[in-house]
């Protein structure tokens, strides 16, 4: 059962011998191309053997930066990854892992907060803004001016009579 009932159980994924991937939730086989999807929607999942059930998503994941990488999406530096191959026979291997997991959390958090910080900065700017607020001044203006000029101030066509002039032509439309 999920300790966190906001998180979703991870779907589990069968791999077969034949490399291919079954879906238990939707009971198809998909792609890695489908995981990486998934991964970049953020939804969670988990790899297994379909023989044995050992775990292998850290595998699949891997491989799938592996076709990213081919594919020419290149993220990881060369030195960062010879660095990383030097640790593999390391003792200091898991301190690396860890000091990695924190660093990539450190840096979405960082991204996210950008994020909002430049969506705030732009949130009700477009380029009509300034535009929209000029018209609705000049109307206003005009507005005005006409309401100057007319002899007879608001008796005819002021915004009282205008709205109940417009309710009896929509009566009259309906019939």
């Amino acid at each position: 059962m999920n300790k966190d009932a906001s998180k979703p159980e991870p779907v589990t994924i069968k791999k077969y011998a034949n490399r291919r991937l079954y879906d238990t939730e939707t009971s198809a086989y998909i792609t890695l191309e489908d995981l990486c999807d998934r991964v970049k929607a953020g939804r969670h999942f988990t790899v297994v053997d379909a023989k044995t059930g050992q775990d292998l998503t850290r595998q699949v994941l891997t491989q799938i930066i592996f076709e990213q990488e081919i594919k020419g999406f290149q993220i990881l530096p060369t030195s960062f990854l010879r660095s990383v191959i030097r640790f593999y026979d390391d003792k200091m291997h898991d301190v690396l892992q860890h000091y990695l997991d924190a660093s990539m959390v450190t840096f979405l958090g960082n991204q996210e907060r950008m994020q909002g910080m430049v969506g705030k900065v732009v949130e009700g700017f477009t380029p009509f803004n300034p535009l929209e607020e000029l018209t609705r001044q000049n109307v206003a203006f005009f507005e005005k001016a006409v309401q100057m000029f007319n002899p007879f101030g608001g008796m005819f066509g002021g915004k009282e009579e205008s709205g109940v002039e417009e309710e009896k032509v929509k009566k009259r439309a309906k019939r």
